[in-house]
């Protein structure tokens, strides 16, 4: 299985994170440990969201579109 998740930052909730991954929450304390240079500077970061997918090439596709300008927008809204 692989997991797209969105992180929301605990002290600046106007910033998340979207990423991928098969072990959601090792990753969550990886970021939280400062491993990861994109998110270290805000830490620490909560779960908000997580879904899984059994292809790879579908979860990556997702993690890119909420990365995007209306992948944002959607997660904002709907998601978050």
């Amino acid at each position: 299985m692989y997991f797209v998740y969105i992180l929301r930052c605990i002290n600046y909730l106007d910033q998340t994170y979207a990423g991928l991954t098969e072990k959601v929450d090792a990753r969550v304390k990886k970021h939280n440990e400062g491993d990861n240079v994109s998110t270290a500077r805000y830490r620490p970061w909560k779960l908000v969201f997580y879904c899984a997918f059994e292809d790879k090439s579908r979860a990556l596709d997702f993690e890119s579109y909420l990365k995007s300008r209306s992948g944002k927008a959607f997660s904002a809204k709907r998601l978050l």
